[in-house]
């Protein structure tokens, strides 16, 4: 065997080890995507793959792809992805009615992207247990609500009669199932005299707002509610 195929040997290993770096980041993000598929969350198995592979690949090109360049730095490319993959994460992220979803998908998608960096840059074992670590976290927070709940918050819209005798009502009913009141609008009908109110209200985390809309609908004062 003369020198030229050895290295060309030696240089085909090279190359398949990196790209088993991409596919094993695939199969990382893969799992990740699963778990978030089956909750129906916004990005599933297809973009977390590909944002998992795509930053371990941009590891490699950073790492391994300028080494014929005297002097140049690896980091240049790789530093990008970490304020790139903000912008994925931030179409992930809606707010409605003071109420914000898709930030724990888009907090997983920026957590892919260092997985993929991390196993592209051949940490093998802290990239595939960050990985695992990433579904455990979510499987088992969400099935533990105790460790997971927390107070929120929600825009809610009365049509309402008689309204110094149903406001005096409503702060009664607040109080008795510990719902705060953080702000209040107030606008009145001109037609038929009735008020609307806008109330922003932060709710126990195990309070359901099902059962206050409940509530509010089967008295005869309170003539529409939505929230």
């Amino acid at each position: 065997m003369n020198l030229n195929e050895l290295f060309a040997r030696y240089h085909l290993a090279y190359q398949a080890e990196l790209l088993f770096r991409i596919l094993l980041s695939a199969f990382i993000g893969y799992l990740i995507g699963y778990e978030r598929k089956n909750r129906e969350k916004s990005a599933g198995m297809r973009t977390h793959s590909i944002v998992c592979m795509g930053s371990a690949l941009m590891m490699v090109v950073s790492k391994y792809g300028f080494s014929d360049i005297p002097d140049y730095d690896a980091s240049r490319v790789a530093a990008q992805i970490v304020s790139g993959i903000g912008f994925l994460g931030a179409g992930i992220i809606f707010v409605r009615n003071h109420s914000v979803s898709g930030l724990t998908t888009a907090a997983g998608i920026w957590t892919t992207a260092g997985v993929g960096m991390a196993i592209g840059g051949g940490l093998y074992l802290i990239g595939t247990c960050a990985g695992i670590m990433v579904v455990v976290i979510q499987i088992i927070l969400h099935r533990t609500s105790v460790l997971t709940s927390e107070p929120y918050r929600v825009c809610l819209k009365l049509t309402v009669s008689d309204y110094d005798e149903t406001l005096t009502w409503l702060k009664d009913l607040f109080h008795e199932k510990k719902i705060r009141e953080l702000n209040l609008k107030v606008t009145k009908n001109k037609l038929n005299g009735d008020m609307k109110l806008e109330y922003d209200l932060l709710f126990p985390a195990d309070y359901d707002k099902n059962q206050l809309i409940y509530l509010l609908t089967k008295d005869k004062r309170v003539s529409a509610v939505s929230g």
